[in-house]
């Protein structure tokens, strides 16, 4: 069964190609806008992996972070931050609310689906 990855970020040049990437690379896809929608996709498609901006409208990656890591049923998602913050103390705020990875932009599509795939080739 194909693994699913959630992808919640309003950027849309972001969405269309990762969303692209992951589909041909095998991967079941959902695109959330914003953080509110992301939480109740997180609940209904049940992913693997959730991509999440940092800043995005109504709730922002950090919550949606801590709100994924609160929830029992939630704690075998894995979480990968995207951020144009790359500060050291935005990396490890993230980190700290658990976050698997936290990946500043701009990034490199292809390295950042074989990232995915060796975080979800243990589960």
């Amino acid at each position: 069964m194909a693994k699913k990855v959630l992808i919640v970020d309003d950027e849309p040049n972001i969405v269309t190609a990762l969303e692209y990437l992951l589909a041909q690379s095998g991967y079941q896809v959902k695109v959330a806008q914003n953080g509110e929608e992301g939480l109740e996709l997180v609940g209904s498609f049940a992913p693997d992996l959730v991509l999440l901006d940092v800043m995005m409208p109504r709730v922002n990656g950090y919550e949606v972070c801590r709100r994924i890591r609160e929830r029992p049923e939630w704690q075998h998602v894995k979480i990968v931050m995207l951020s144009a913050r790359g500060r050291e103390v935005e990396v490890s705020k993230g980190l700290s609310l658990g976050a698997d990875l936290y990946v500043v932009k701009p990034f490199s599509n292809t390295e950042l689906v074989a990232q995915i795939g060796g975080l979800l080739a243990g589960t």
